[in-house]
Formats: C-alpha cells, structure tokens, sequence
C-alpha cells in the first residue's frame, strides 16, 4: 500500500488521474500539488512548487510519502515561446524527482514523456521503441533527456521511475495546455459553442492520439505491473489510434451540418509533420498487458456524451 502524491496535479492528466486514484482502494491516501494557488477539486490539495528540491523534499517527508506521478511541464507548442524556461521546468523538476529516488525517499515515481521525443528521420509508421531520435523542439529535447536520465538512474542507482510516451491525449475535463495536438479537444468545445474553428494543422496531418480514459488505464497498469517484468528502463511507447483533423470534421457534421472548420497551419504544422503518423508498442502490451479500449469512433462518441452535445 502506498501514499501517492501527483505533481501537477491541476493539467490535462492530472486532474483525470487524480479522480481515478481517488476512487480506488490500492493506496492509504492520495496528495495533490501544483503551483497554482487552488485547486479545482475537493482532494487534499498544496501549493508546492516542483522546481524547489527543498520544498518538495520536506513535504514529501512530513506526508511520508512514497510514489510519486511527476506531471508537471510545459507542452510543446507553448514550450517553443520561451525554450529556456521549457528546459529549466521540465528538466529540474524530474533532477527533484531523481534525486529523491535515489536518496530512497520515494520507492516509486512515474514521469511522461512524449512522441515528441522523434523527429524527422524516424519511421512514420508503426515507429519502433528503439529507433534515432532527433527531436525539433525544446519540449521534444527536454522529453528525450529526461527519458535518458530515468534509464540512468533506474541503472545505476535502481531506482523505479517509470515512464510513458504519450501520443496526443483527447480529454473532456480540463482544457488544453499548449500542445501541438490541443485542436483535437478545442474542436469539440467550439462545435458545442456552434463557434466556426479555426485549425491551426492541415486538415490531412494524421498524428496518434490517446483518449484520457486509456491513458489514465495505461498510468495506473505500468505502475501496478511488477518491476521485473519491465523490459523498458527509459519509456513506452504507447499507442491507440490516430486521425486527422478532417476525420473530426467529418464526424461533427453528420450532427451539425453546418459546422465550419477553416484550416491555417502555422508554426505547429511543422512540429506535427515531424511525429509518427502509428505507433509500435508491442513492448506495452507485453510487459505490462496494455490494451487500448478506446478508437476513433469511440473517443469522438464519448467526447460528445461528456460535453453533453448529444
């Protein structure tokens, strides 16, 4: 049994992670943190902040905790605003995670990673775990180090941090935060606002996506999964479907007609064309007995139902 804390617990994941948590009953008690002053839920909520290794360290201490879910970031889109602080963010806040693992303050951490992490030369399709990496953006670069420091540490220190590589997440509960995949939720909200879209990829760009139901699933099965059977010592590929921004298009006007989307990629276009169009991950599915419950079809239905559209 354990005393889990979520690190950014306010963003797209972590507010779904921490309603799934909270309604198990595989753990003593369930944290929350962030940096935001409150927090949206009713959960046992702090404001800490996930760059400063002292404060972190004397709260996980005092709540004597020992798993943790690292969410804290900045995405890929938003992160090409301002690279430095992208690096400084995303980086030394899991070097806090790393350092507490190693000085076994925590026995177990999970921290996401990216298809970010590929770049331009990699294979479009069904993407191998083991291939080059070159990513194009600081998001990208940040996500590829840090999943080379959790192999490091988990090597030569034996610590237990564990790691996805998420493709794009479609979520109904929190909005969007600055990713390159974010028109796949923004759709939906301005279809339910019978606001005309703008999308900022081309209507043909296919990229994988993840409904946040199956990512959650996924979250919680790596992290229940036994150590030894984990092949991947840096982070999975993950995989569920993927679509383009026409599909939704398609899909939302056999409701409404009348809906409009206008199509004016900018600088993310060249973000989304340097990514895999599928994914392998047969290492998921083997080791830890991934499955993805949700496709195409159902993400779009279940995203309607949940915006009460239908």
């Amino acid at each position: 049994m354990s005393r889990v804390l979520i690190v950014g617990s306010e963003g797209q994941i972590g507010t779904q992670l921490s309603k799934a948590l909270s309604n198990r009953d595989d753990f003593d008690y369930l944290f929350l943190c962030d940096i935001k002053d409150k927090s949206r839920t009713d959960l046992n909520y702090f404001k800490v902040d996930a760059l400063s290794y002292d404060d972190l360290k004397s709260f996980i201490i005092d709540k004597k905790i020992n798993e943790v879910y690292h969410l804290a970031a900045i995405l890929s889109a938003k992160g090409e605003k301002d690279p430095m602080r992208t690096w400084n963010l995303n980086m030394n806040s899991l070097f806090n995670i790393l350092k507490l693992a190693k000085e076994g303050i925590i026995e177990k951490a999970f921290w996401p990673s990216s298809i970010a992490v590929f770049g331009n030369n990699n294979p479009k399709n069904d993407t191998p775990q083991f291939s080059d990496k070159e990513p194009i953006t600081s998001y990208g670069i940040s996500k590829l180090a840090g999943e080379n420091w959790c192999k490091y540490f988990n090597t030569n220190y034996g610590t237990d941090i564990r790691s996805i590589r998420f493709p794009g997440v479609i979520s109904y509960d929190a909005l969007p935060g600055g990713g390159t995949t974010d028109y796949a939720v923004d759709i939906f909200h301005s279809f339910k606002s019978k606001i005309r879209y703008t999308c900022f990829l081309d209507k043909d760009t296919i990229l994988p996506m993840i409904y946040i139901d199956d990512a959650i699933d996924g979250i919680i099965k790596l992290m229940r999964a036994p150590k030894k059977k984990l092949r991947i010592q840096s982070s999975y590929n993950l995989y569920a479907f993927s679509m383009s921004p026409k599909m939704i298009e398609e899909e939302l006007k056999k409701i409404d007609n009348g809906f409009q989307v206008d199509y004016v990629p900018d600088y993310r276009q060249a973000i989304a064309d340097s990514w895999p169009n599928t994914i392998d991950d047969i290492y998921a599915c083997e080791d830890w007995d991934w499955n993805s419950k949700y496709n195409f079809k159902e993400t779009t239905n279940h995203m309607l139902s949940k915006l009460a559209i239908l």
